[in-house]
């Protein structure tokens, strides 16, 4: 069982040819609302592929939030763990794309309502997991609450630090596996990559988009190269690469291999529209990796 304590949002999605400047008005070709919020993405990656996952949240009771239930119970997520709060909507996220490339204002909302209370009434269900995934989309102080328990339950733990402002130094001493991208990287840890990596063998994997990833293994940094794609929409590569990598922890591949294969998944994300739309299924993803498209 993998269990997802993270966001889930309404992505209200415009498609432009050019990103407006400051006090400018431009035309869009495309307006649509997706499922998306990086929690609900990397459960949603995690059980497209197979996993058997649960997610921990909240949404509003409201038209977002019936939409965004009845998605993730499509995808075979388990939302016995989802509240639905009567007091806050579901929360959003305002994404312009233009030109392969996005955007991205986030309104927390209802996501915010997933506190160390309401973690500590989920511990029972948590504590069946084989790996817990966090974002940090959700309170902070939830997060640390959380990263607190799954130590003393003895539970590996996946933290994504996206958005990176929100990131604690003190999570890192609980934490299993660290994936920033390099922007984030630098950011949480105010050094190089290659001296970040060297700090923390094994558990910091960078994510550098079509480049692949990297990690330090204790005696070389190990540099797991990307797949060639054809690049339609990047939102969601990301939260694909961590769903997909934690799949792949659990069904119990070596580290290189599991970045390889959630390499491999990320490049399968991008090719069709939306955070969700194009993640794959194992067999799309054993495809690529017996294709070698590097």
């Amino acid at each position: 069982m993998i269990t997802v304590i993270g966001s889930i949002n309404m992505d209200l999605v415009v498609q432009t040819d050019d990103f407006p400047k400051q006090g400018e008005t431009v035309l869009g070709q495309l307006f649509t609302t997706v499922p998306g919020g990086k929690g609900a993405n990397q459960a949603v990656a995690a059980a497209r592929l197979g996993g058997q996952v649960q997610m921990v949240a909240s949404v509003g009771n409201d038209s977002f939030g019936l939409e965004l239930l009845e998605n993730l119970q499509a995808n075979a997520v388990d939302i016995s763990g989802v509240r639905q709060s009567s007091e806050v909507a579901s929360g959003i996220a305002n994404i312009l794309l233009s030109d392969g490339d996005n955007r991205i204002i986030v309104v927390s909302g209802a996501n915010f309502e997933v506190t160390p209370s309401y973690i500590d009434e989920m511990q029972e269900s948590i504590r069946k997991s084989k790996l817990v995934i966090l974002q940090l989309e959700i309170p902070i102080p939830t997060i640390l609450h959380t990263l607190e328990l799954c130590s003393t339950l003895n539970i590996p733990v996946l933290l994504n630090p996206a958005p990176a402002g929100g990131y604690d130094k003190k999570f890192m001493r609980y934490t299993t596996y660290l994936t920033p991208n390099e922007t984030e990287c630098e950011q949480i840890f105010g050094m190089d990559m290659e001296s970040a990596l060297e700090s923390h063998p094994n558990k910091l994997i960078v994510t550098l988009g079509s480049a692949g990833a990297r990690y330090y293994d204790g005696d070389r940094h190990i540099i797991v190269e990307g797949f060639k794609t054809e690049v339609v929409d990047t939102t969601g590569a990301g939260d694909t690469f961590n769903g997909a990598f934690a799949f792949a922890i659990v069904e119990g591949y070596a580290l290189k291999e599991a970045v390889q294969f959630a390499n491999a998944a990320a490049s399968l994300s991008v090719e069709k529209f939306g955070a969700q739309g194009g993640m794959p299924t194992r067999t799309d993803v054993e495809a690529r990796l017996g294709s070698d498209q590097r």
